[in-house]
């Protein structure tokens, strides 16, 4: 991975502040009741130099889950750690408002049931209910309290009434739960969540107080990102594995990861959710506190060809450079993975991914690239991804092939100066 030029951020905040996050079990605070929170001033938090950063995202589409009086318990696995958690709802592509009116946040315990005595109930500008108009989203009010890095937690949303289309991740990789009929948020046995979904519900972020070096790293892309054939339940995703390097790497230089993978996506028109340029502004430029993008994304358009010469993707890509640039954000440039054996391959297809590629790493538009392709391919067969590294599709990588994804990321370049 190539960079141009690294970037650095005040220390207001020691390492031992980061670190510190992680010696507590989740710890949201002294028992507030359904409507208490604890905000943060402006001026207070100006002052410790304290910035929100996104722990966990995912990037949220239409699914084909029908909710109606039900509660859906979503199990999220977070990056960084921070304070005062809120919690973001989406009701993007909705078909009506929803109201929630009863959300709960807890330390995940085994399959549906919520380590004893840590759930808590958001609030949303103090009223333990909120609507939510169709295409709008909500932020909870903060839970006082700490998180340590890479808590696993479940987000328990109690919908009134039947919630049309729900908004969320179609494919989760995850696998969360549905509850018999009301609300059961507050429940921390699992009896009342008989089933399981590997969709999530609503749920859009997880966002924590962090000291001001700590920023945000969002990864955009398709089925790879979004881990499609990793083991599920395991956070075996690239992009969880990214965020276990980077937390193990110095404290100063730590981001919270967010993944806006959606499986089957495309660059140049919308198919399985709306494609990375429509999305780019919801779940790129929106996010709190983003600093860099990886953006590894464009096998779906070779194989449906939607790309049938490397101008038409580099064209979109620096489209999305431009717009990042613009906002003072980084981009790292993903090379495509191979996928000769794998569904609608063939040879023109994959001339036109290496000359894609070749762009990628040699044009210098990127802020930095990372090469996946060469962390995956078989060097006696570069149009095809190793055997070690290969799920069985031949498109997708398994377990090991994602952890070389997320190794060959150089952690400093994703600190590139803007």
């Amino acid at each position: 991975m190539t960079s141009h030029g690294p970037r650095r951020f005040p220390l207001a905040v020691g390492a031992a502040a980061i670190a510190a996050t992680a010696a507590f079990a989740f710890t949201p605070g002294t028992a507030p009741s359904a409507t208490a929170t604890t905000p943060i001033k402006a001026g207070a938090a100006a002052d410790a130099r304290i910035d929100q950063v996104g722990t966990w995202g995912t990037a949220v589409d239409s699914t084909a889950l029908k909710v109606v009086d039900q509660t859906v318990r979503n199990i999220v696995h977070t990056s960084v750690g921070g304070s005062n958690l809120r919690i973001s709802l989406s009701n993007a592509y909705g078909s009506v408002p929803v109201t929630f009116d009863s959300v709960w946040v807890g330390q995940a315990g085994q399959g549906a049931a919520i380590a004893a005595g840590s759930n808590r109930r958001l609030s949303f500008g103090g009223s333990p209910s909120v609507t939510v108009p169709v295409g709008a989203e909500v932020l909870s009010d903060p839970v006082p309290g700490d998180v340590p890095a890479q808590s696993t937690l479940s987000v328990s949303i109690h919908v009134v009434g039947d919630a049309g289309t729900v908004s969320g991740h179609k494919l989760a990789h995850q696998t969360n739960f549905i509850s018999t009929p009301g609300d059961h948020g507050g429940e921390e046995f699992a009896g009342s969540f008989q089933t399981p979904t590997t969709s999530y519900a609503w749920v859009e972020s997880a966002v924590v107080d962090a000291p001001q070096q700590v920023d945000t790293v969002v990864a955009l892309g398709d089925s790879i990102t979004d881990g499609d054939k990793s083991t599920t339940s395991t956070n075996r995703r690239w992009p969880n594995l990214l965020a276990s390097r980077i937390l193990a790497g110095p404290k100063p230089h730590q981001f919270g990861v967010m993944n806006a993978g959606i499986s089957g996506n495309r660059v140049l028109a919308d198919g399985p959710g709306v494609s990375a340029q429509a999305r780019f502004d919801r779940d790129v430029l929106a996010q709190p506190d983003v600093s860099t993008v990886v953006v590894m994304e464009g096998v779906n358009d070779l194989r449906w060809e939607l790309a049938t010469k490397p101008a038409d993707l580099i064209q979109a890509y620096r489209q999305l450079i431009g717009r990042a640039h613009a906002r003072g954000v980084c981009i790292v440039g993903g090379t495509i993975t191979p996928w000769e054996g794998g569904s609608l391959w063939s040879e023109p297809k994959d001339a036109i991914r290496g000359e894609v590629n070749a762009w990628i790493r040699t044009s210098g538009e990127f802020d930095a690239v990372v090469d996946f392709d060469a962390a995956v391919r078989d060097p006696a067969q570069p149009s095809r991804i190793l055997a070690a590294y290969d799920s069985g599709d031949h498109l997708h990588p398994g377990d090991a092939g994602y952890q070389a994804m997320a190794n060959a990321v150089d952690l400093d370049s994703l600190e590139c100066t803007r």
